[in-house]
């Protein structure tokens, strides 16, 4: 019992946190957008609304859920549990300051768990048996792996000038200068694609109340309609985090501010999340297509193979196959 004790540990000590901190996330973006529509935002429940994610979260698990007689129940029940699994599965790579699981192809993980993350949003639609939630689940699915192409190769680029997948390799390469300085094309085009990949404004087409009342998940309500919502804020902070460890990371994990510096840069990126959503409208699908793979697509190959083939050129030895 000792030995299991210890191995669970870990685990909860770092879902916990993250938990906590995607419950007052979603105050924070409820303030941060009344405050800039010039009103106060969520001020009624506990001292200036702080309790506000507590009653939403014991609104949304007390609430009957409700399940279509025709959909497939096994899916339709797992599908929630599995998304909010693998968007705390994500985190076990990253250093805050330490890793949960030290591997050296810690990025790779990373990006092999954002891909499965797809499934969850494909069945959960599928499984609804609705065309409504079908139709969103396959646009949900076409925007996240076109965006993953990119988020692949901007990530391929940057591990170029590391020299290695592992995230602990990314801390030592910026102990003197962060790689946005070098690489700050791919850092811009990384952020927007992590807005899309999150199916955040003004890329939530997944969630397109006016054109498909709520998306892939049109069917749930309740505790698994909360699940879902705790995955997706849960990937926000996430992708932030991510992009302050690839371009913003300058101090060693040694450093005792490191976890500090870490959370404000990750915060920083965050309200511009937020502040993109109070200032853009929705993109048309086949604008955020066309940004994708008429612009983005075409800019990080090209500034990928210019990569890595300029140091070669400056040295005169000629590329190798």
């Amino acid at each position: 019992m000792h030995k299991l004790f210890n191995y669970l540990l870990p685990p909860i000590m770092l879902a916990i946190p993250i938990l906590i901190a995607v419950a007052f996330l979603t105050l924070l973006e409820r303030k941060f957008l009344g405050y800039m529509q010039l009103r106060k935002g969520p001020n009624t429940v506990g001292p200036h609304g702080l309790l506000q994610p507590v009653a939403d979260g014991i609104k949304l698990f007390i609430k009957e859920p409700t399940q279509p007689t025709t959909s497939s129940a096994t899916l339709f029940v797992t599908m929630p549990a599995l998304a909010l699994m693998l968007a705390l599965t994500i985190w076990s790579p990253l250093p805050m300051p330490k890793p949960l699981v030290n591997m050296n192809l810690g990025l790779l993980m990373m990006l092999s768990i954002s891909s499965l993350a797809v499934y969850s949003i494909l069945w959960s639609g599928w499984a609804s048996n609705s065309k409504y939630a079908l139709i969103g689940a396959l646009r949900a699915v076409a925007q996240t792996i076109s965006y993953e192409v990119t988020l692949g190769i901007i990530l391929l680029a940057t591990i170029t000038l590391a020299g290695g997948f592992s995230t602990q390799m990314l801390l030592t390469t910026q102990n003197q200068t962060w790689l946005l300085t070098c690489t700050w094309p791919l850092a811009m085009m990384w952020y927007i694609s992590t807005i899309a990949e999150t199916n955040r404004a003004p890329f939530d087409l997944t969630e397109g109340e006016s054109e498909l009342v709520s998306g892939f998940n049109v069917e749930y309500a309740a505790g698994p309609f909360a699940l879902f919502f705790l995955a997706e804020y849960a990937n926000i902070m996430m992708m932030n985090t991510l992009s302050c460890i690839l371009f913003l990371c300058p101090q060693n994990n040694a450093s005792p501010m490191f976890t500090m510096n870490l959370m404000a840069k990750t915060t920083l990126l965050t309200l511009m999340f937020l502040w993109a959503r109070a200032s853009y409208p929705r993109f048309r699908y086949d604008q955020l297509m066309h940004l994708l793979w008429k612009t983005f697509l075409p800019l990080t190959l090209a500034l990928y193979l210019w990569q890595i083939t300029m140091p070669t050129a400056m040295s005169g030895v000629p590329p190798q196959a």
